[in-house]
């Protein structure tokens, strides 16, 4: 579902009460586990981090005037959603999470190039979502990027 808000809190205020919850305890495991220099705001109509212009002021290459994208959470109509574009660039980190996942869950992972979707809201691995947000600081997303990106 497609939410208008220009705030993360906007974001939340709309949803309906059984995922205010969730999306609220990922955004504070996600803002605990970060490393520094990544943005939280919203882009693309769902909860976003990003890297500022004023640490990347090429921006994204889709859009340059946008800062360069690294994860998102939202609410869809089935499902709460992880938006991590680690997982899709870096073959390491994606291979590591699909290893843990199992460890973490009893349902099977549903994922996508960069999307992971929770079906089920009391199955969500808030810690492994943490460790995940850890592994890649805003010097290595940067590198990553422009090492995959053709311009």
């Amino acid at each position: 579902m497609k939410y208008e808000a220009n705030t993360p809190q906007e974001y939340i205020d709309q949803l309906p009460e059984d995922r205010q919850s969730v999306i609220q305890q990922l955004r504070d495991v996600i803002k605990k586990h970060l490393p520094e220099g990544f943005e939280e705001g919203i882009n693309y109509n769902m909860i976003g981090y990003y890297v500022p212009h004023s640490l990347y002021p090429d921006g994204y290459h889709c859009d340059p005037k946008l800062p360069l994208p690294f994860m998102n959470i939202a609410s869809q109509k089935n499902s709460v959603n992880l938006y991590h574009s680690g997982i899709y660039a870096n073959p390491e980190i994606h291979d590591w999470f699909v290893s843990e996942y199992p460890k973490h869950c009893k349902r099977k992972l549903d994922m996508g190039k960069s999307c992971i979707r929770f079906k089920k809201l009391d199955d969500i691995p808030y810690e492994l979502i943490g460790e995940l947000c850890s592994k890649i600081t805003v010097e290595d997303w940067i590198a990553t990027y422009e090492k995959n990106v053709k311009r």
